[in-house]
């Protein structure tokens, strides 16, 4: 059986954007809702979501989600040298030209990850198909920069931007910030040397979103204050993430 329970909340999560071969993610995201997902979670690892990136034809991004890294690292060794991974790995490898772009993360002391309850998983044998999107929801991800080693970002995210944020539109339902342990499973190169601040955010529909957006940034204090400061601390422009999550996605 799945070990869904200890990774309700998981401490440790990778977000993977993968860049693929021109047209080919939708053969790529039926080929991971139909045999990756429970096959993955019977490891120990949980499948947080799947989504097409609504700016780029040719992205998909993921995330899994593990104990902690010890765990993550006998789920890893158990699904890629297992016998799923064996049978479907070459057609996935197939349809990327890149899959290392990948940050290890995890959530910072104030919050608990992604809440996620796998048993509200659409099954394979809904009427969907595997790989359908989501209707209407999007989640929308901004990753800052900072300076290595340094902790003012994550005060100016988490202190200053989050609570505007609640005010103008919905809350935030994660934040995370980089995990700075060794990667236990070097097979699967992830970045390092980086200190980045992740914020996730559900909205119903792309309006939504960017209404949110809009007031959010019109807001006086996030205006003349909180946004100056952040782009002052920061080492690159921001990365937003518009995502459309697929039907066998747990966050949506």
């Amino acid at each position: 059986m799945p070990r869904t329970d200890p990774a309700t909340h998981p401490a440790v999560i990778e977000l993977r954007q993968y860049t693929l071969r021109p047209g080919r993610r939708d053969e790529l995201i039926e080929l991971f809702d139909r045999e990756f997902v429970e096959t993955q979670e019977e490891t120990g690892m949980i499948v947080l979501g799947q989504f097409r990136d609504l700016d780029d034809p040719d992205r998909f991004v993921w995330l899994r989600g593990f104990t902690d890294m010890e765990t993550r690292r006998e789920a890893l060794s158990a699904f890629y040298g297992g016998p799923v991974w064996a049978a479907h790995g070459p057609q996935a490898n197939a349809t990327m030209v890149d899959s290392d772009n990948v940050l290890l993360l995890r959530p910072l002391p104030a919050w608990r990850s992604f809440a996620v309850t796998p048993s509200e998983r659409v099954t394979p044998s809904d009427r969907r198909r595997p790989g359908a999107t989501a209707p209407d929801r999007i989640v929308a991800a901004v990753l800052w920069h900072f300076p290595p080693n340094t902790h003012d970002g994550i005060g100016l995210i988490q202190d200053g931007l989050v609570p505007l944020l609640r005010q103008t539109g919905p809350a935030p339902f994660a934040v995370l910030t980089t995990e700075t342990a060794a990667n236990t499973f070097p097979r699967l190169p992830v970045r390092t040397g980086e200190n980045v601040v992740a914020l996730f955010t559900s909205y119903p529909n792309e309006n939504a979103h960017r209404r949110h957006l809009a007031d959010a940034m019109a807001h006086p204090l996030v205006r003349d204050e909180i946004l100056p400061d952040i782009e002052r601390a920061q080492t690159a422009a921001p990365q937003l993430l518009r995502l459309a999550p697929t039907v066998r996605s747990l966050i949506r």
